[in-house]
């Protein structure tokens, strides 16, 4: 028979180890787990997802110890972006980042209760995956690119950089919500600057060499691509088959100057990773995605491949190498 003594031991012990094991399990829970969807491998943007992680840092996460991080990539078939975001709704992460308008589309599609923040989009309102970019509306939020308001502009400085330049072939994905945008901007505004503007559709790396060479046989002076993940991630081919018909190539983002194209002009990419995070820090602590105003870009880097230029016999303009935020030698 348990004396009084001892029942007050087991009492104690009990009440002791209880919490202990309770809060033990909250705290394990408490570490929240991130879906990353993406279309490329992390690899193919590794810089961008580099500067995501540093900007998780900075709002005090530290992957592994108090926050999970789950890459998921469709390998570069789009096909595969609605299967890979359900199976992040599976796994009940307790938010999806991502990158592109395709892979954003997809994760919109597959939840409407899991909170959603994306960059590096080019018009998440046209794309339909937001309400307006000051009141989102629903779980999406993030940074935008504001890229289809800036396609005129690109085609703009190409002409001021190429005086005699009448015509250019647009790379572009039909299938990219945001990309078909830019192209129609590019197509509304080449006739008013004086230039013609030549349709190459680019839905995989596979379109490229025989896009690039029907921009040749029609006698293009320039190729300018639209920034979709295909483009990005095939940049180098990009610039290396446009180099072979001595074609200059203009671009939206620096890593495809820094590539070999002869210029870009657009928002920082990096930077875009990086503020992201902050979007993640205010969701994970209580903020509602449709609470989160859609951040623009604060600074648009044009960059002149000077080497480039030199390399294709084409004198730029000394005003824009001075107004250019990089010339690379």
């Amino acid at each position: 028979m348990i004396s009084r003594r001892e029942l007050l031991v087991v009492f104690t012990l009990g009440a002791l180890t209880a919490p202990v094991k309770s809060v033990a399990q909250q705290q394990e829970r408490r570490i929240p787990r991130l879906g990353v969807l993406l279309y490329f491998p992390v690899a193919s943007r590794q810089q961008n997802w580099d500067a995501f992680r540093e900007g998780l840092r900075d709002h005090g996460y530290v992957e592994g110890r108090n926050i999970l991080i789950e890459f998921v990539s469709a390998d570069g078939h789009p096909e595969r972006l609605g299967e890979l975001a359900a199976d992040l709704v599976k796994m009940k992460v307790d938010l999806i980042v991502t990158s592109g308008t395709e892979p954003v589309q997809a994760a919109a599609k597959a939840t409407k209760t899991i909170p959603i923040v994306m960059t590096s989009i080019g018009d998440p309102v046209g794309a339909g995956v937001i309400a307006s970019l000051a009141r989102p509306g629903g779980n999406v939020t993030g940074m935008s690119l504001l890229a289809t308001d800036l396609s005129a502009k690109r085609l703009q400085l190409l002409k001021e950089m190429l005086p005699g330049l009448s015509r250019v072939a647009i790379l572009w994905n039909p299938d990219n919500a945001s990309v078909a945008l830019k192209f129609e901007q590019m197509q509304e505004a080449g006739p008013v600057i004086g230039i013609q503007v030549q349709s190459i559709q680019v839905r995989s790396g596979s379109d490229l060499e025989g896009g690039i060479e029907a921009a040749a046989r029609a006698h293009a002076n320039a190729i300018m691509d639209t920034g979709d993940a295909v483009q990005n991630t095939y940049r180098v081919q990009i610039v290396e088959l446009a180099t072979r018909h001595r074609l200059p190539v203009a671009s939206e983002f620096s890593a495809s100057a820094e590539a070999g194209a002869l210029c870009s002009y657009g928002p920082n990419q990096i930077d875009q990773f990086r503020r992201a995070a902050a979007f993640v820090d205010k969701i994970l602590k209580g903020a509602k995605p449709a609470d989160l105003p859609i951040e623009q870009p604060t600074k648009l880097d044009l960059v002149i491949n000077k080497k480039t230029a030199k390399a294709l016999g084409l004198p730029i303009p000394s005003s824009l190498l001075l107004r250019a935020d990089r010339v690379i030698e």
